[in-house]
Formats: C-alpha cells, sequence, structure tokens
C-alpha cells in the first residue's frame, strides 16, 4: 500500500461533490480530509495545514470568498475554486481576494487534477524557491512528496518526510533537538528526544550506506543534529 502524499482539503456542503471528489483523490493517492462549512474549513486549515484546498463559495454559514480572506491573513496554502458559478465577476472577485485557481461545475477531471498538480507545483515553487530538493544522492519531489536515494524511490512515512525535508532545507546547519522537534513536530514536543531520536535511526536506515558511520545526517553530541551538505547528483557509497 502506497503512503498517501499530499494532504487535500475539500469544503463543501454537497455530499455528491464530497463523494465524488473523495473517490477520485483517494485513486489518485491523495489524503483527503472534509469539511460541510466555511467556518469549519477555516478551523481545519489552520489545524491540518492541508497541501491544498478545493472550495465551493456557496457554502451554508458564509461565503466562500470570505474563507479564502480568512486563510490569506495567515497561509497562502494553494485554493482552488469549484463553484456552479460562472459570472464574470464572481470569478475575479475570488482570484483577486487570493484563490489561486477557479474551475466551474460540472468539471472535467483531467481538468481539475492538472489545476490541482499546478497550483501544487506552484506553492512548492513559492515556499522553497524550487519544486524539489536536493542534497547529494538524495532528491526530494516536493509536489509529490515523494524520496528518491541513488535515484531510487524510497517509502518514507509522512513524519519522516517533514523531517528529511526540514533537514535538506536547513543542510549544512547545526539544528538543536529542541529547534527540531518545535518545527516538525510542534512546541508540545519540543522535549520529546527520544522520539527525535527514534526517528533518525529510521531516516538514516533509509539514507545512509553505513548507519553506524552516518555521513548525511552527523550528531552533534549533547546539542542535536546536522545534515552534511554534498553536490547534487553525487551517488551514495558504502
Amino acid at each position: 500500500m502506497h503512503e498517501k502524499k499530499n494532504t487535500i482539503l475539500v469544503v463543501d456542503d454537497e455530499p455528491s461533490i464530497q463523494k465524488m471528489l473523495g473517490i477520485l483523490l483517494d485513486v489518485q493517492n491523495y489524503k483527503i480530509v472534509e469539511s460541510l462549512t466555511g467556518k469549519q474549513g477555516v478551523r481545519m486549515a489552520a489545524s491540518i495545514k492541508p497541501d491544498l484546498i478545493l472550495l465551493d463559495l456557496g457554502l451554508p454559514d458564509m461565503d466562500g470568498k470570505d474563507v479564502i480572506a480568512a486563510i490569506r491573513e495567515w497561509s497562502q496554502i494553494p485554493i482552488i475554486v469549484l463553484s456552479a458559478c460562472s459570472v464574470d465577476e464572481e470569478i475575479i472577485n475570488a482570484l483577486n481576494i487570493g484563490a489561486n485557481d477557479y474551475v466551474t461545475k460540472p468539471f472535467n477531471v483531467e481538468i481539475l487534477l492538472a489545476r490541482m498538480n499546478a497550483a501544487l507545483r506552484s506553492g512548492a515553487v513559492r515556499e522553497n524557491g524550487e519544486s524539489e530538493l536536493t542534497n547529494g544522492a538524495i532528491r526530494v519531489d516536493l509536489v509529490r512528496h515523494e524520496v528518491f536515494v541513488n535515484n531510487k524511490l524510497t517509502p518514507f512515512t509522512p513524519k519522516e518526510y517533514d523531517l528529511l525535508r526540514y533537514f535538506i532545507v536547513n543542510r549544512g546547519k547545526m539544528l538543536t533537538h529542541r529547534e527540531i522537534l518545535k518545527s516538525v513536530w510542534g512546541a508540545a514536543h519540543a522535549e520529546d528526544t527520544t522520539y527525535l531520536r527514534v526517528y533518525i535511526g529510521q531516516i538514516r536506515e533509509k539514507i545512509e550506506a553505513n548507519t553506524s558511520h552516518p555521513k548525511f545526517i552527523t550528531t552533534e553530541p549533547g546539542i542535536g543534529y546536522r545534515m552534511e551538505s554534498f553536490p547534487s547528483g553525487e551517488l551514495m557509497s558504502a
């Protein structure tokens, strides 16, 4: 079974749309979370931090454009509007407020998936300046949430992926235990150094040629860890 990759928040009060999108996105290996109201959608966007939001404008409790405005106060999560309304003024208003794209219902599945992929790629580039991160033999696809080691696709759990991504973004920098834990797990786990050590061990099993003498993630005794920097494309050898 493949690990689910990007998390998609669907904010729509139509059960038929939720069901159809659930089936479609599951087949595409997306993780789906659902909200039937705008207020709940804003809360879930803040707590779950999805990779992309599919948003209906005609919600029972608030205008979808107000949902966009609320989320844009603190986040640049890609938002694609899915709406039966095809009035130019409504589309322009949604885009001006901060929506990344606008797809009218009923929609072509292939077009929606292409728009989603484009929005995810743009989001990854905006956040990191690129859609991929590389360090030596490690390549991370930020759009598909996939990791390649020596050009071989290597399975990572979502949390292992988040941790590896954080290390590569900060490669060459000494990172304290507390800094890593707060950034990847949140402030509530800032003291869980044993927890961190377990995950470091799991990642080393996947990226290191020799876990007894790690080259990529090195330990700073009593302080934390450092991901050493290597030329892109340099294959790993024992």
